[in-house]
């Protein structure tokens, strides 16, 4: 997969999000490493960034906060996560580091309250992922909607961005749909328009 580590230079702005994105918060996820034409960008790139990414999806309660090392471990789940979107897409088998990432992400949280104890409180159930799992959380529910995602209805529709150099994936609202968005078709219209121009100027 291309290198887009982030830049050092003024970060451009992110597009709206993708046609399914709002569904599957696993697909804006994957899409959180993005290809502008203005340079790279990483929502995930940072600790700081990383947080308000997963606190506005609903995968960290407010104030909730990762570290570098889980942010790390975040951006190589997301490697994971567009590694099986890129192989269903391609018509490839699924990669098996990836396949065995989300399965990781799957079982490494569990998925009920537990039952705790403590001299202030007695037997009392609590969340599983305290503060500092918040990144193992978080995971374990994107793993379960890529799953729900590369294996539901909406499989068929899933679909890579036709426009240069976006690398977004999305859900197809119609057959002849080509791009993430209006953006990236504009774009392309423009470079078509463009190239058929110069080729009647040289012609």
């Amino acid at each position: 997969m291309r290198d887009m580590s982030p830049t050092t230079s003024a970060a451009p702005t992110a597009p709206p999000p993708a046609p399914g994105a709002e569904q599957y918060p696993a697909l804006d996820f994957a899409n959180s490493l993005l290809a502008l034409p203005a340079g790279p960008l990483d929502l995930l790139a940072a600790p700081g960034p990383a947080s308000a990414w997963l606190v506005e999806h609903g995968l960290a309660p407010e104030g909730g906060r990762v570290l570098e090392p889980c942010t790390v471990r975040l951006r190589t789940f997301r490697n994971a996560v567009r590694e099986l979107l890129d192989a269903a897409v391609a018509g490839r088998p699924a990669p098996p580091g990836a396949l065995a990432a989300v399965n990781g992400a799957l079982t490494a949280a569990p998925a009920v309250p537990l039952l705790r104890w403590d001299a202030e409180r007695g037997l009392h159930r609590s969340p599983p992922h305290p503060a500092d799992r918040i990144a193992d959380g978080a995971m374990a529910r994107l793993a379960a909607d890529a799953a729900e995602l590369l294996t539901g209805p909406d499989a068929a529709r899933l679909a890579r961005c036709g426009g240069t150099p976006c690398t977004r994936f999305y859900v197809r609202t119609h057959a002849a749909r080509h791009w993430c968005s209006t953006r990236c078709g504009d774009r392309v219209r423009a470079a078509r328009a463009y190239a058929r121009k110069r080729a009647a100027e040289q012609g």
